[in-house]
């Protein structure tokens, strides 16, 4: 697919993310001379062409006062590990969970889970929570803490 020359204006404006106004596609609209309802049409095109794959908020969860953040990863059976993750990655803890490939010896996790929260006490409480959800079928897990705030980009476009 080729990128139009309003496909670059439209990733240029919006590169850093949209505006923190009440009407961010207005406030893009207005960066490049369109309307808002221009910029929505052309970001859902882009969604359903494979451009790009969602537009979303990225919280900085530290600001948020989440100091504690905790990847807790699980050895699942791999005939259930899929049924497990849906019901993990729907409790309110869960930001995000999935699955990866074991890498044995070293690495017999297969199943990733990430929560935020104020203290390690209240990770801990949460990762307790998955556990009793999974049941028997935990072998085995662990709690990778945060220890630095990775700086979380998308899209990024050349403007020449």
């Amino acid at each position: 697919m080729q990128l139009t020359d309003f496909d670059r204006e439209l990733i240029a404006a919006t590169q850093s993310g949209l505006p923190l106004v009440s009407r961010p596609y207005e406030a893009v609209g207005a960066m490049i001379g369109v309307s808002g309802e221009r910029v929505r049409e052309r970001l859902a095109q882009m969604i359903e062409e494979g451009l790009i794959r969602r537009i979303g908020a990225v919280p900085n969860h530290y600001r948020l006062g989440y100091l504690a953040n905790g990847m807790t990863v699980w050895d699942v059976a791999d005939e259930r590990v899929d049924e497990l993750g849906e019901r993990i990655g729907a409790l309110p803890a869960v930001s995000h969970c999935y699955r990866r490939p074991r890498e044995l010896p070293i690495w017999p996790y297969n199943l990733f889970a990430m929560v935020h929260g104020r203290s390690r006490d209240e990770v801990q409480q949460q990762a307790d929570t998955i556990r009793r959800l999974l049941g028997d079928a935990c072998r085995g897990s662990d709690i990778l803490y945060s220890s630095a705030i990775l700086k979380k980009a998308g899209l990024r476009i050349s403007e020449s």
